[in-house]
């Protein structure tokens, strides 16, 4: 390969504006944790029964439905915000601050006499956090061209993996020598990255896209929608108007498409549902655990990650994106092999090494990917049905993998794991078999 063309794609590193996704991924990483795992510690702190804590994990329902708001962001202009801001740049301070207000005002309360309102902001906050994720993404997708997309999703996961530390073991430190109170002030003031991060950056170009329109004029006439209420005419434009763009665009294709991102990921989280199970039940020590999977998986994965942004550059997505679902099928093959060897911590920090360095490589691709499947005049809608579509049936798969290590032993799991990975490879090498379709990923 030519050297300087390998240099030439890693300078894209250097953009500002993929730059700026570290500190725009900080600001999503941050409140997501604090509502889940790091939440879950402070209430055990607190005596409080499993029973509630289960309860609170419920608030991260939000980031799996948020499909359902995002054509109000698509199509709603916010008042005084977006007149100064722009379209995305609003909406994101909005919610960047409605999180910091939450988790202020969560560290304010008792968990002996507030737990109600201690849920209730917690809810709170996990809406503005799947707000500001549809925001992102969105930003993400408008300021730079696809082939760049790769580049921008591996500096987001560098600042989200940063902000997982921060507020989980950073979190866990504030509460352990101070109180928890301060642990979530300290928190709240962290968001300052992400409305700092805003403020700095610039508003993306929202052109009017004709064959959006041609779509939406298509749609009122059908309903005879002139004659009827604004509110008809608004769910018709922002809610169906990009389904029915999506397959206009991309024909009998799309529905290819949309198998391959119901199942790209499959093989991926199928198996991480029972990777910590597989460590302990082969003998090795929480802290072996965590020193292989934190340290050796946070490095590997941002080299993927990078990695996968500079393919992209270099050699488009489809081809990228069929490698990416091959390398993470193989890899589940090597636990496989680690189920049947006799344990050692070296093999173990090789398997994870090379998992972690495949699913970086893969993820970046993928949300590459994705990123070109949307149309500008829908960016936030759209990506947020794909997202919600990437992980919603491999979780359903998910749910069964306990049966089937205890029926056919992690051997028998992980090879599974392997081979429901082989439909997205058929997947992605028919779709980048297929000539492209109207404004489609080539």
């Amino acid at each position: 390969m030519n050297p300087q063309g390998w240099r030439q794609a890693f300078s894209v590193y250097t953009q500002p504006e993929v730059l700026g996704m570290i500190f725009l991924g900080f600001s999503a990483g941050l409140p997501f944790i604090l509502v889940s795992s790091t939440l879950s510690a402070w209430l055990a702190d607190e005596q409080v029964s499993l029973a509630v804590i289960g309860y609170f994990s419920l608030v991260g329902v939000a980031y799996s439905i948020k499909v359902f708001w995002a054509p109000v962001i698509d199509r709603l202009p916010l008042p005084l915000l977006t007149r100064v801001f722009g379209k995305r740049r609003g909406w994101m301070i909005l919610s960047q601050v409605g999180i910091a207000a939450g988790l202020w005002g969560m560290s304010l309360l008792s968990v002996d006499s507030q737990l109600e309102q201690l849920a209730w902001l917690a809810v709170w906050v996990a809406f503005c956090s799947a707000t500001q994720d549809i925001v992102i993404d969105a930003y993400r997708i408008e300021v730079l061209a696809v082939k760049f997309q790769g580049a921008m999703a591996a500096t987001y996961v560098f600042g989200y993996r940063l902000a997982l530390l921060a507020a989980g073991a950073g979190a866990l430190y504030i509460a352990e020598f101070v109180n928890w109170q301060i642990s979530y002030q300290v928190m709240a003031a962290l968001m300052l990255v992400g409305i700092v991060s805003t403020l700095l950056i610039y508003e993306p170009r929202h052109e009017l896209n004709q064959a959006a329109q041609a779509v939406e004029q298509t749609l009122e006439q059908s309903f005879n929608a002139e004659n009827n209420t604004v509110l008809l005419r608004w769910f018709l434009d922002a809610v169906v108007s990009p389904f029915i763009e999506f397959f206009r665009r991309n024909g009998r294709r799309g529905l290819l498409i949309l198998a391959l991102i119901a199942l790209y990921k499959m093989s991926d989280i199928a198996m991480g549902v029972m990777a910590n199970p597989f460590y302990l039940d082969l003998g090795f020590s929480k802290k072996e655990i965590a020193d292989v999977t934190k340290v050796f998986g946070f490095f590997m994965t941002i080299l993927g990650t990078s990695l996968g942004g500079v393919f992209v550059l270099r050699y488009g997505i489809m081809r990228p994106l069929l490698f990416g679902a091959v390398i993470v099928a193989l890899t589940n093959l090597l636990f496989a092999v680690l189920a049947v060897v006799e344990p050692n911590l070296y093999l173990l920090a090789g398997v994870v090494s090379a998992d972690n360095l495949c699913g970086g490589i893969a993820s970046a691709v993928f949300i590459a990917y994705l990123s070109g499947l949307t149309n500008t005049a829908y960016t936030a809608t759209q990506y947020a049905l794909f997202s919600s579509l990437m992980t919603l049936p491999a979780k359903l798969i998910g749910g069964f993998s306990g049966q089937i290590v205890s029926e056919h032993g992690y051997e028998g799991f992980f090879i599974y794991a392997a081979i429901i990975g082989i439909p997205a490879i058929i997947l992605a090498f028919l779709v980048m078999r297929m000539p492209p379709a109207g404004d489609a990923v080539p």
